[in-house]
């Protein structure tokens, strides 16, 4: 089993937040991870490319 670090400022809850840019015009893929290593997508997201989401932006 994995040890747990929470990062710096992260609150007690186990949430974690994360802001990016990126590019205007473009498309970019994601997914979510959560706890148990458990990977998941958006199923609001503008589209998906087989396991993961797209954003267009």
């Amino acid at each position: 089993m994995a040890a747990r670090c929470p990062l710096p400022g992260s609150p007690p809850d186990g949430t974690r937040a994360v802001t990016v840019t990126l590019p205007g015009k473009s498309e970019h893929s994601f997914r979510y991870l959560a706890a148990g290593d458990y990977w998941f997508d958006d199923e609001s997201a503008d589209g998906h490319d087989g396991v993961n989401s797209r954003l267009r932006t």
